[in-house]
């Protein structure tokens, strides 16, 4: 049989990162190339004592089916936390419940966008979110991202260059690949322009309570008066990556429209997990445990900095990040990133290439992703070192 396979789907490439996924099944590979939460941070013990509460106290609630919108008492804790911890009222808006932030991320591009329209990006970013924009038939248009956030120029250029923008998508704190922050100031001006070109903001932010430097900026979100922004937040990164639980808030009129598609997909996320995540916020210290995965980045970072900075080379250059779970290395012009890459995974390290978080995917690069928050110690000392002895053999 002769399968025809939809337009939106012909062109979709697999994530880079869910294919490297597959080469790490070798358990001599050092991984730099995951996304993944600590494993040392998930509060196994509490949710244990919890589930097991659970299935004593209600186990009927927990195994049956729940509503589109989200367990409610999840979604209070929700509500009442991103106006405690971000400052972010609900006057006029709805929070879901989604499975995983990338449900969410999916969702309101189905919502808002036809087939043909345009995402605005930073470029780089998430293929995760690359890959959603792309399925709902969308073209993705990349603005530069500096190290203060995106190129405010270019970024009003691109929005009078594509009169069919819908959304703009930044990760505003600890971006995704880059580990960079958008200033306060640039936050607010790029408020003005999406107001000034009608285009609706998606500010992603799995990696918002993970600071371990620097001064805390409000949320884009925060700053919105005029219901420009739909916000999206997990508890992967906090909690439990495999949960999957996450969450939408936004303008009650579009995220309306977002359970609507939410029926479609899965009914409702994760019964269970739902319920396991309420109580854990209401029977356990949330910020404490976040607290401690600072730390625990803190350290794990500048540890991955420390060595980069005694071993690499001074041509390659990378991020100081303050917070999140990576670190972007630009490599110098006379180095080929294709042979690095293949030359690292030879010495079994493995890194994401700077290609796979473009907009255009044909576009070249020359950077590399580092993640610090799964490798062990040991790991990221000899990975750093095998790195390092990789460019100089190629200098």
């Amino acid at each position: 049989m002769q399968y025809r396979i939809s337009k939106k789907m012909q062109n979709l490439k697999p994530s880079a990162i869910r294919e490297i996924f597959k080469a790490l099944s070798d358990p001599t590979i050092i991984s730099f190339a995951a996304g993944n939460p600590a494993p040392e941070s998930f509060p196994v013990d509490d949710l244990a004592r919890l589930s097991a509460k659970i299935f004593a106290e209600e186990p009927s609630v927990a195994l049956q089916y729940g509503i589109t919108e989200g367990y409610p008492a999840l979604r209070e804790d929700v509500k009442a936390r991103l106006s405690s911890r971000f400052n972010i009222k609900q006057d006029g808006q709805m929070t879901i419940i989604t499975s995983g932030g990338q449900q969410g991320i999916e969702l309101l591009c189905k919502t808002m966008c036809d087939e043909g329209d345009t995402v605005i990006c930073e470029n780089p970013s998430f293929i995760g979110a690359l890959n959603a924009f792309r399925s709902c038939g969308c073209e993705t248009v990349g603005v530069p991202l500096g190290d203060d956030g995106i190129d405010l120029d270019k970024l009003e250029a691109t929005m009078k260059a594509c009169p069919r923008a819908k959304i703009l998508y930044l990760i505003p704190t600890f971006q995704n690949p880059a580990g960079t922050c958008m200033s306060l100031e640039k936050r607010k001006a790029v408020l003005a322009l999406a107001k000034k070109y009608n285009i609706i903001i998606l500010e992603d932010n799995p990696y918002g309570e993970l600071r371990f430097a620097g001064e805390e900026i409000p949320t884009i979100k925060s700053l919105d008066t005029d219901d420009m922004v739909v916000y999206s937040g997990s508890y992967s990164k906090v909690l439990s990556a495999g949960m999957r639980i996450g969450f939408i808030c936004g303008p009650e009129e579009v995220v309306t429209k977002m359970v609507v598609a939410k029926q479609v997909e899965d009914v409702h996320t994760n019964q269970f997990f739902q319920m396991l995540c309420h109580r854990y916020i209401a029977e356990c210290d949330i910020d404490k445990h976040i607290e401690g995965i600072r730390a625990l980045y803190r350290r794990k970072c500048n540890l991955m900095l420390s060595e980069l900075d005694k071993n690499m080379p001074d041509c390659v250059k990378y991020t100081r990040p303050e917070g999140g779970l990576f670190l972007w290395c630009t490599l110098p012009d006379n180095i080929d990133q294709g042979a690095f890459i293949k030359k690292a995974m030879e010495k079994k390290v493995a890194v994401v290439p700077g290609q796979a978080f473009n907009c255009d995917t044909s576009a070249p690069s020359q950077c590399f992703r580092l993640n610090y928050s799964t490798p062990s110690d040991e790991q990221i000392i000899t990975g750093v070192g095998y790195l390092a002895d990789a460019v100089r053999s190629m200098l």
